[in-house]
């Protein structure tokens, strides 16, 4: 048999055949015990499962799956839908046959369930001392709360189920749909640990499906809750983020944008391993900008990974063409990733894993989240975003990765411009995006606002996109008030006197 590791307590443990759970246990379910796992219809307890045993069977272990709340075929149905060969999974199906239902065939000396309940559970075991198997699935405990009649036979049952199966050796999964709550906290005292998985709906979009470790006797697992799905291939786990897990001593550097007047903005150009956070109104040249990040990333060879969750791919493609930053080449080439992420489909967990995947897998030097608008609605509770943007910042920084993040403030113009929620704090640099009035046009300007790593100008340039390119112009000297909107002309002569009065 194959065992994957071993476990905290010293004890070996076995793989639940989901790669994210098998990380939030710290390697898998410890070996030879009895666990529960908990939810309601629709959680994916039975594909969890089935899951399980296919790990094992890919390990050459007997296993066993027994039914009795559905029939064989509805579970090689499920194992067909995620493409799935159930060969080697051994089933077994106690449910009421048809011959039930026939008035001569009921029971009069004793109740009908006290006979099954006695039938059911003998069948069990026998086929557990016939095939010996390693790892068992029951599906599901609300079958057997009903046989049972009562909670302290119930119980009792359950007790000596477990004692049967660990002197045997068998991990075991009993799944629960949480039909029977009177019985819940009971049944956990006995298991060895608890898993509890949980569907969460929102007002619009995809429900968000989540599971946590409720005990885990001897072992140290991630607590918290972890986001999941389900999707063709069975249950995928999303491990809540920690980044302190994640320290590297990665090479720094600065990291240029192909526009010199932009560099000189941050004192020469943004370090590797920051966050940058651009702030503004819709349509201000955030997005442009980050954009000149990434090619110029691409043209030194590193590879980027861009998440859009506003505009469609298509559309930057367009944007970046006339801008002469067109992304396709450096697509076509490998150097560049664009998705497009829909949160109303997403949830955050998945979210991070993601950007996880492209870093750790494909080696992303550049990430680019284009907007946090747009993930802060994958949030069910935006008072959460902080959190996970801090674990997911200091992943980033601690992988060398220089990470942009784009947020839009409600309004165009003005001193009223308000922010859907506070990042400014969690950035390591902050440039901020602004439209003012002049001369009978709507400009814009642009500042560098905050840097952590070293000096900035603290000039306000004027930013435009002209003759095909971003341009960043020369500081706005003769302007008072630009940041208002609204400014006031004071001309070049009078804002040298001002800027010599204030040195001195």
């Amino acid at each position: 048999m194959a065992i994957s590791q071993n476990g905290t307590d010293g004890g070996p443990v076995v793989s639940t055949g989901i790669a994210g759970l098998d990380d939030v246990l710290n390697g898998g379910f410890p070996r030879g015990h009895f666990f529960l796992v908990e939810g309601e219809p629709g959680a994916g307890k039975t594909t969890l499962g089935l899951q399980f045993l296919m790990a094992g069977v890919a390990n050459h272990e007997p296993v066993l799956y027994v039914t009795l709340s559905e029939s064989e075929r509805e579970i090689q149905k499920v194992a067909t839908s995620h493409g799935w060969s159930l060969e080697g999974v051994a089933i077994y199906e106690f449910a009421p046959t048809e011959d039930a239902l026939r008035p001569e065939d009921q029971y009069s000396a004793f109740h009908p369930s006290d006979v099954e309940f006695q039938d059911a559970m003998q069948n069990i075991l026998n086929q557990v001392e016939r095939l010996k198997p390693s790892r068992v699935v029951v599906d599901s405990l609300s079958e057997i709360r009903l046989l049972a009649g009562d909670s302290l036979r119930y119980r009792r049952q359950i007790l000596a189920l477990k004692h049967f199966f660990t002197n045997r050796g068998c991990t075991v999964l009993l799944l629960d749909d949480r039909t029977g709550t009177e019985h819940d906290l009971q049944l956990q005292s006995i298991a060895h640990g608890v898993l509890m998985l949980e569907k969460v709906p929102r007002d619009y979009g995809r429900t968000r499906r989540r599971l946590q470790i409720v005990k885990m006797r001897g072992s140290v697992y991630r607590e918290g809750f972890h986001d999941y799905t389900i999707a063709t291939g069975g249950v995928e786990a999303y491990p809540r983020l920690v980044a302190s897990e994640h320290i590297e001593d990665t090479p720094q550097g600065l990291s240029p944008s192909g526009i010199q007047e932009l560099d000189q903005l941050w004192g020469g150009g943004i370090e590797r391993g920051t966050s940058t956070l651009l702030l503004g109104p819709a349509g201000s040249g955030k997005s442009s900008v980050a954009l000149s990040y990434a090619i110029a990333a691409a043209r030194a060879g590193d590879f980027v990974s861009m998440f859009l969750f506003e505009e469609l791919m298509r559309t930057a493609c367009k944007r970046g063409a006339g801008l002469n930053l067109d992304p396709r080449p450096w697509m076509e080439a490998g150097r560049l990733h664009m998705e497009q992420i829909d949160p109303a489909e997403l949830s955050p967990g998945e979210f991070v894993q993601h950007v996880r995947d492209t870093v750790e897998k494909r080696g992303a030097k550049v990430v680019i989240i284009d907007s946090l608008n747009g993930f802060m609605n994958a949030m069910p509770d935006e008072a959460h975003l902080p959190l996970q943007m801090h674990e997911l910042l200091g992943f980033l920084n601690h992988r060398g990765v220089l990470t942009i993040l784009v947020l839009s403030q409600a309004g165009l113009m003005g001193t009223n411009m308000t922010t859907p929620v506070d990042l400014s704090y969690l950035a390591d640099n902050v440039m901020l995006f602004r439209y003012f009035e002049a001369m009978g046009r709507v400009r814009k300007a642009v500042s560098v606002v905050k840097k952590r790593s070293g000096p900035h100008e603290d000039t306000i340039r004027e930013l435009t996109m002209a003759n095909s390119c971003v341009m960043i112009g020369e500081a706005l000297a003769g302007f008072r008030g630009v940041l208002t909107g609204v400014p006031s002309y004071i001309g070049p002569e009078r804002a040298l006197q001002d800027a010599d009065g204030a040195r001195k």
